[in-house]
Parts: structure tokens; C-alpha cells; sequence
């Protein structure tokens, strides 16, 4: 009876740590939220709804319709917050499928094959992974502005471009889908080989399909980081309608007036793409990071 009683305590007291757990993190997300159907570009106040507070005008100009003004007119949208999401989700999804494609295979070489040089080129991607992207980014835009007087479709204020510069951050993925390769058996393709498969048919007719789980969280944890990613984007795209969606929305909060309504419909539509995503994907996320790789 004691240790019942114990025990339930222990669980009614895990329960009450989640909920304030998922409250605390919950909160921001509100805030954003609220505040994008509030009157006016001001994120001070209550951040209850009222009748009087509630307006769509945030969500007019995101949505690219025309805005009624203070003196009654109405305008079209200041900028072209759908044009900046398009790009957004075209170059993440072109660049996390570049990603997944370059490191799925350089795993699979380095995981399977032997070569020399095999271990100082893993270290050497470990190393490189230590210095992120935004120390690079003169580097970034000396080669681009290089490349763009030969082919000005791979230089500056290019999608291209940038889609180019995102691909040099795959060392952590082929690390992640290399593990992976490590934990599945190697009789699979002993035995393709054995039945005279190569080794490209071997990895796309076994590998390929038994390793979607890890393909999956790796293309997802790449569409993230890029559909978010400000400091590089900022950098190399220049013309207003080729920006993404982060560095339109940065252009919302000026040094004389934060338009914080306009920021956080932005920053709401943005998550869109990003639990659609997890939504579809959902059920290969959890056999990937639970199940892990297939063993004898």
C-alpha cells in the first residue's frame, strides 16, 4: 500500500513537470501567434484576444491583399511575403534533397569501401564541422562573386548560388547516415553480392530502402536549418524578390519602428512548411530514432 501510494505520487509529480515543461515551451509560440492577429505593430499588452484587438490585417499583408489604412484607403501589400515563402521552400527542399543525395552516398563509401585515406578524410570532415558556415561567409562571397563573372547563374543574388554555398555543411550528415550504415548487417549486401548485384544496385535496392528512416530525419534536419537560415542568405541574396522568407521578415523591424505584427505572421507562416513536413514524415521519424538500424 505504501509503495502504491509512492509510486503514484512519483507519477502525479512526473505529470505536473511535463505539463509545466510543455506550458513553458507552449508560451512563446502563443505570444507569436496572438500577436499576429492584434491590431497595430506593437507586441506590448495583454495577450488575450478581444473583439476590439482582433484584426487580420497582419495576415492581409502576408497573404499579399490589399491593407486598409489609418485614414481609411486601402493598399496593396508592402511587400511580397508569399514570393519570399516560395523561395524559402524552393531552396530548402532543393538543398536538402542535394544534401541527402551527396551524403547518403559519401556514407555509403565510407562505410562500406576501402580506401586509402578513408580515416584522415572522416577525421578531416569532423574538424571541419567545428567552424560553422558563418565564419565563412567572405569566403563565401569572394567565390560566388568569382563564379558569377563565368556562370552568373551559380554567383551572387542566385538561388543557385546559395543552394551551391548550403551544400558545403553536409560533414555532420554523412557522420549521422555513416553510423547508421555501420549498424545494419553487412550479410545484406554479402548476399546481394553473392547474387551478383553491384555495388550501386546494392545500395539502391538495399541499402536505400532499409535506411529511409535516417534519410528522412537527415532531409528534415536540413530543410530546417536552411529554411531558417539568415546570416549566408542575407549575405548573397541582394534584390528584394529573390529573399527568403527570414530575410524578408528581418526587413519588418526597422531602427525607427518594429513592425511586429507583420514579423510574427511571417514568422508563423514560416512554420507552415516545417509541420507539414513532420506530419508526413512522422511515422519514419520515430522507427529512426527509435528502432535504429535492422541487426542480426
Amino acid at each position: 500500500m505504501v509503495e502504491g501510494k509512492s509510486y503514484r505520487r512519483r507519477l502525479v509529480a512526473a505529470h505536473l513537470v511535463l505539463w509545466m515543461f510543455i506550458l513553458l515551451v507552449m508560451f512563446p509560440l502563443v505570444m507569436v501567434v496572438t500577436i499576429s492577429f492584434r491590431k497595430g505593430n506593437f507586441s506590448t499588452g495583454s495577450l488575450l484576444l478581444t473583439p476590439e484587438t482582433f484584426s487580420m490585417e497582419h495576415w492581409r499583408m502576408v497573404l499579399g491583399l490589399s491593407v486598409q489604412q489609418a485614414d481609411g484607403t486601402w493598399e496593396a501589400a508592402s511587400a511580397p511575403v508569399l514570393r519570399w515563402f516560395w523561395n524559402s521552400v524552393k531552396i530548402s527542399s532543393i538543398s536538402a534533397f542535394l544534401i541527402l543525395l551527396l551524403s547518403s552516398t559519401c556514407a555509403y563509401a565510407f562505410a562500406r569501401m576501402k580506401f586509402r585515406g578513408r580515416d584522415n578524410l572522416l577525421g578531416a570532415l569532423l574538424i571541419l564541422q567545428m567552424f560553422p558556415m558563418v565564419l565563412a561567409i567572405i569566403a563565401i562571397y569572394a567565390i560566388l562573386e568569382t563564379l558569377g563573372r563565368w556562370v552568373p547563374a551559380i554567383g551572387l543574388d542566385t538561388h543557385a548560388g546559395l543552394i551551391l554555398a548550403y551544400l558545403g555543411g553536409i560533414a555532420t550528415h554523412i557522420w549521422i547516415i555513416k553510423g547508421y550504415f555501420d549498424s545494419l548487417p553487412i550479410s545484406l549486401e554479402e548476399s546481394a553480392a553473392m547474387d551478383g548485384a553491384s555495388a550501386w544496385q546494392t545500395f539502391w535496392m538495399i541499402m536505400l530502402p532499409t535506411s529511409l528512416p535516417i534519410f528522412a530525419i537527415v532531409f528534415i534536419l536540413s530543410f530546417i536549418g536552411m529554411i531558417g537560415e539568415y546570416p549566408l542568405a542575407s549575405v548573397v541574396l541582394q534584390q528584394t524578390r529573390n529573399w527568403t522568407l527570414a530575410v524578408g521578415a528581418n526587413s519588418f523591424l526597422y531602427e525607427q519602428n518594429y513592425l511586429w505584427g507583420d514579423f510574427a505572421a511571417t514568422a508563423v507562416l514560416s512554420g507552415l512548411p516545417i509541420t507539414i513536413l513532420f506530419l508526413a514524415c512522422q511515422k519514419l521519424l520515430v522507427s529512426g530514432l527509435t528502432a535504429g538500424g535492422v541487426k542480426e
